[in-house]
């Protein structure tokens, strides 16, 4: 059998008709969304960070059971996916998951708006990934999101935006203002992470994932170890994109399964490594 990993993407693959496919594929989640954000996120997507993630979290599992939870060697996702392939994975309940997604994208937006001028910068073009270092110290900005060898997200200051995208220019790539509502995966998050290390320490995490199945973490871009550590560092530390793809490849992935809403992952994929199968949900 080809070696499969099931990717769970992050916030940006929102689509317009992801809560009917929720409530068609599975209602009893989108009444769990409800119960724990209060309201029916996916109504509010638009409204920030606070909703978009878990309503991401329900559409990405609402897509992996379209497919009929089809098994796998490997799991990971992008941010705050991570917790919808550690769902899949056999280490949290959905339960556990979703409320700490409800919790993690209202202390995101809150943590946004409460350090101001945060913001995120796309880098796109050929050698985005080996000049994201350089351009993102001009500014003193983190690299959040290492994407694709032609895609890396910085997260900063938007005040040092402007000087940025010109060096990013001068290099032959396209900067590109991301809409969302604050630094995302960088210090400037540094205020969302004690309340949710909180949570994370009372979350019950089963003592064995699936059988067979390895998640691997985007802080590290290696298996799980420490579950709670890792996902408190992922609100301030980048996420590996690159990296975990071209794990799971050099561990023998050939079979790459996209669950969640959209096309972003497998189009990353497809920019970092060749000889592969792409799905999409």
């Amino acid at each position: 059998m080809t070696t499969t990993a099931i990717l769970f993407p992050g916030q940006g693959s929102q689509t317009p008709d992801m809560r009917d496919d929720v409530e068609r594929v599975r209602p009893d989640l989108l009444a769990l969304a409800i119960e724990c954000v209060g309201e029916d996120p996916f109504l509010l997507v638009q409204e920030g960070t606070r909703y978009a993630q878990p309503a991401i979290f329900c559409a990405s599992l609402a897509g992996w059971e379209a497919l009929g939870r089809p098994e796998a060697d490997f799991m990971a996702g992008h941010s705050l996916g991570e917790l919808a392939a550690l769902v899949a994975g056999g280490v949290l309940s959905e339960r556990s998951a979703l409320e700490l997604v409800a919790l993690r994208g209202r202390l995101m937006q809150e943590a946004g708006e409460r350090a101001g001028d945060g913001g995120m910068l796309a880098l796109l073009g050929a050698g985005a990934a080996e000049h994201a270092g350089q351009i993102a110290a001009l500014g003193d900005l983190a690299v959040a999101n290492d994407n694709s060898p032609q895609q890396v997200v910085l997260s900063g200051s938007k005040s040092a935006f402007g000087a940025v995208a010109d060096a990013a220019r001068e290099l032959g790539l396209r900067p590109l203002e991301l809409p969302v509502t604050g630094a995302f995966h960088s210090p400037m998050m540094a205020s969302a992470v004690p309340e949710f290390e909180a949570a994370l320490a009372g979350a019950e995490l089963a003592p064995e994932p699936t059988p067979g199945v390895t998640v691997i973490s985007a802080v590290t871009a290696q298996p799980f170890d420490d579950v709670r550590l890792r996902l408190a560092e992922a609100l301030t530390m980048p996420v590996r994109w690159r990296e975990v793809v071209l794990a799971m490849h050099d561990r023998g992935a050939r079979r790459f399964v996209e669950v969640g809403p959209g096309k972003v992952l497998t189009g990353l994929v497809k920019r970092t490594v060749r000889d592969v199968e792409l799905v999409s949900a």
